[in-house]
């Protein structure tokens, strides 16, 4: 939970500076935002958790 939390407030801040930078206007920012919602809600949705999950883990593992 606290993973994905994370992500989507990271998202959140990428999606903001991306629309104040004029990278990106706010149709297609609506857009990608309602697709995430419904593909939130298919059956995808497990297996895009577990590909997220397994690279957090990776990410965790790394020894520095």
């Amino acid at each position: 939970m606290a993973i994905s939390l994370s992500v989507v407030l990271m998202l959140a801040i990428i999606l903001v500076v991306l629309i104040r930078g004029g990278s990106i206007k706010a149709g297609p920012a609506i857009v990608a935002m309602l697709f995430g919602f419904f593909l939130a809600s298919t059956g995808m949705a497990p297996s895009i958790q577990r590909f997220l999950n397994s690279i957090a883990d990776s990410i965790n593992q790394i020894k520095f």
